[in-house]
């Protein structure tokens, strides 16, 4: 199967952060999430119900994101793509959490992990 749905570009804030001053304010993070999903059976019946709730997804990913406390980006990636997997009926999931900004002259930086369910 090719089908993916994806959600691209979701911003929260948290704490995070190996620093000091980092740690002192919340800290936009973007996250990017990619998982396989038939599509067909949606496609056909025109019913969320008949795929992924991505809209329930992104406010799973806002709410934890939004509650993190992590010192780097790779722990909040490990920790999220594991809420993932288990609160919702996805078997892998490619996620990118990024940190605008956090290097000078850098645009954007962060990890993407892939995980598969165990």
């Amino acid at each position: 199967m090719h089908d993916k749905i994806f959600l691209h570009g979701l911003e929260a804030s948290c704490r995070i952060g190996i620093f000091d001053w980092e740690r002192k304010k919340r800290q936009k993070v973007v996250i990017d999430l990619e998982f396989p999903a038939d599509v067909r059976k949606a496609a056909k019946t025109d019913r969320i119900t008949d795929t992924a709730d991505y809209k329930a997804i992104a406010k799973a990913v806002f709410r934890f994101v939004s509650q993190s406390d992590c010192d780097l980006v790779e722990t909040l990636a490990e920790r999220l793509s594991a809420f993932l997997l288990k609160q919702f009926p996805l078997k892998e999931l490619s996620l990118r959490v990024s940190k605008p900004g956090a290097i000078r002259g850098s645009r954007n930086v962060g990890v993407q992990i892939f995980r598969k369910k165990k």
